[in-house]
């Protein structure tokens, strides 16, 4: 059994040294990214944007955007969530459950009440109901008529 033990050593060894003695595989040719620039030339990080908003880390909000907060499978839970912003003093719309982007129950936040959800105050949100998300779009299309 001993003799059996260092033979196998004695390969393992042999295999080791072998496989150190063949030359290193040649690494993989990459294209450079330059070559891939055609029409998503202008693509940039948030992180690159020059605008002194998302600077401080914030998505900007242009007149033209609406933040969005919903999601919600169950309506009782749409509605705890708008006594929630209602205690908030934030001022929002219901929208219809038949919009294509939006799946489930959302609100629009009106454009007056933006500034009064931060950071801070949507992972509040967040953490008391599970099911919510965020989103900011262009409200041209997606918002109810007023």
């Amino acid at each position: 059994m001993r003799w059996l033990f260092l033979l196998l050593l004695v390969l393992n060894v042999f295999y080791y040294v072998w496989h150190q003695q063949e030359a290193p595989l040649r690494a993989k040719d990459v294209t450079p990214l330059s070559l891939y620039r055609g029409s998503q030339q202008d693509i940039r990080l948030l992180s690159e944007a020059t605008d002194a908003s998302r600077d401080k880390g914030k998505p900007a909000l242009t007149d033209g955007d609406c933040l969005y907060l919903g999601g919600f499978v169950r309506q009782e839970v749409l509605q705890a969530a708008e006594r929630r912003l209602k205690g908030m003093e934030i001022k929002y719309q219901p929208l219809p459950r038949d919009v294509p982007d939006f799946a489930g129950y959302w609100v629009r936040v009106a454009p007056e009440s933006r500034r009064w959800l931060d950071d801070v105050q949507l992972q509040n949100l967040s953490r008391e109901f599970n099911d919510l998300k965020h989103k900011i779009m262009p409200c041209e299309g997606v918002a109810p008529a007023e």
